[in-house]
């Protein structure tokens, strides 16, 4: 295999393995968010706050390495 077929491998990994953690992480967080408005649902506005907040927290390293492989497909020799 050549480099750069190594490297459009490599950035698919990168994108594909941010994205399932990111899918994961924003629906575990999502399933505990219902839970705990189902239990107390005035807080409910104080946990939609924080959940907003820890949607962006999770879904950044995602889009950090969705620029990082769209960069090195671009570019894939540095210069």
């Amino acid at each position: 295999m050549e480099s750069i077929g190594l490297l459009a491998l490599a950035c698919g990994i990168i994108i594909g393995l941010g994205a399932i953690g990111a899918c994961i992480g924003i629906a575990i967080m999502g399933s505990k968010f219902l839970e705990s408005s189902a239990r107390q649902p005035e807080l409910m506005g104080q946990l939609q706050t924080k959940m907003f907040l820890l949607a962006g927290l999770i879904d950044a390293p995602f889009i950090i390495g969705v620029g990082l492989a769209l960069y090195f497909v671009g570019n894939p020799f540095g210069g």
